[in-house]
This record gives structure tokens, C-alpha cells and sequence, in this order.
């Protein structure tokens, strides 16, 4: 296997702890709807499944149309706190900080819409470190599909297979998979009860962001 010259990044669960803005904003509209607040161990296996895995679990018997309606509220809500309490995963900051100074580009593909994901990485000053970022909009297909990966690569002027991909769900080691990337999960992203990572066939695991620096041969 070459050597990677670059990695790539799930967004929520993975690069980033965004699990407690996403809590408070469903919280909030489980308030507006005279409904109690779900516990945070609740919500934070589903926020790698996106808004309507999300909105599921606080309104199970909701209807499709419902849903909908619920899941537009509770975009908007989380929209106005997008950052308020959402950080990188410890060991990042140091991780990004040693690929940077090898020269070793990283970016972003994620499923969360560009809509959400600019301002997000705007606060928290990522938006220029990335050498590349694909939203869940940037294209016609989202993750499992490995298109996204693929333009990433392109974009990074690397062939895929000179890529890592990191991600905490199971789209994202398909995708990497179907991209010829090497595929990493992330075991300290947003893991349930019902996932079996176990079986995503991953060419490696990471308990922690900095032990991706051994993929590329760097100290950690």
C-alpha cells in the first residue's frame, strides 16, 4: 500500500463534537412542543445519522408530514447555535497541527448541508485549514456513494487510493471503500448500541484523532 498523502474527514462525530449543540437544539423543540428533554446519552448515537434520524427518536409516533415540519424547526433552531458548544474531538487540534506542518492536505466530506456546515467551520476557524470541503449539497450524491470522495480526491489533485478516510458510521466506510480510499473508523465518534462496526470491514480503527498520525508515518 503507498504511502497517504492526504486525509479526509466525516464532520459530525468525527473531526467534530457537535453532539451538544445538536442535543440542545432537539431539546429545545421537544420544549416547544410541550414534550420533556431526551437525555444526551439518547441523542448522541443518532447525530451521525443526520436530522431525521434525530427528529425520529424525540418524536417516534410523529407522522411523515410531521416529521418534516419538525425536522425544518429543528434545523432552524440548531442553525442559530451551530457553534456554541461544539468543538474537535481532543488530540485533533494537535493532529491537524502535525499534518499541517508535513504539508499533508486534509479535508472535509460530510452529509450535513452546506448550508449548516459553512458557518460551523467558519466559527471554529477551520474553514481556511481545509483544503477541500464537500457538504451533503455540493453534489447530486451524499455518502455511502463514493462520488463525494472521489471529487475530494480530484480536488486535492491525489488519486483516491493516496487517501485516508475517516468517519464514525457505516456510509462513510462504504464510501471510502467504494473510493479505493483506506478506510478508518472512528471509535471515539458517535457509536450505538445498534451499530457493528465490527462488520464495516475497516481497514483500521482509531480510539483517538492522534493515532491517525501513524497511517502517515508521523510521531504522535
Amino acid at each position: 500500500m503507498n504511502q497517504p498523502a492526504a486525509a479526509l474527514f466525516d464532520l459530525d462525530g468525527t473531526l467534530l463534537d457537535t453532539a451538544p449543540d445538536v442535543a440542545n437544539a432537539i431539546n429545545r423543540l421537544l420544549r416547544e412542543q410541550s414534550r420533556s428533554a431526551l437525555p444526551f446519552e439518547t441523542i448522541r448515537p443518532q447525530v451521525s445519522h443526520g436530522a431525521i434520524a434525530t427528529v425520529r427518536t424525540a418524536f417516534p409516533d410523529a407522522t411523515p408530514p410531521e416529521s418534516e415540519t419538525l425536522r425544518l424547526r429543528f434545523l432552524a433552531l440548531y442553525r442559530e447555535r451551530v457553534a456554541a458548544e461544539t468543538r474537535l474531538f481532543a488530540g485533533f487540534e494537535r493532529t491537524l497541527q502535525v499534518l499541517e506542518e508535513a504539508g499533508i492536505p486534509w479535508g472535509i466530506v460530510t452529509n450535513k448541508p452546506g448550508w449548516l456546515t459553512d458557518p460551523l467551520l467558519a466559527a471554529l476557524n477551520l474553514d481556511r485549514r481545509a483544503a477541500c470541503v464537500l457538504a451533503g449539497d455540493s453534489l447530486d450524491e451524499k455518502k455511502p456513494h463514493p462520488r463525494p470522495l472521489l471529487v475530494a480526491a480530484s480536488l486535492l489533485d491525489l488519486p483516491a487510493a493516496r487517501c485516508v478516510f475517516v468517519g464514525d458510521a457505516k456510509r462513510d466506510i462504504d464510501a471510502a471503500r467504494g473510493a479505493g480510499m483506506i478506510a478508518l473508523g472512528a471509535r471515539f465518534g458517535y457509536l450505538g448500541a445498534d451499530d457493528q462496526p465490527d462488520q464495516w470491514q475497516a481497514d483500521g480503527w482509531l480510539d483517538s484523532p492522534t493515532e491517525l498520525l501513524s497511517w502517515f508515518g508521523l510521531q504522535h
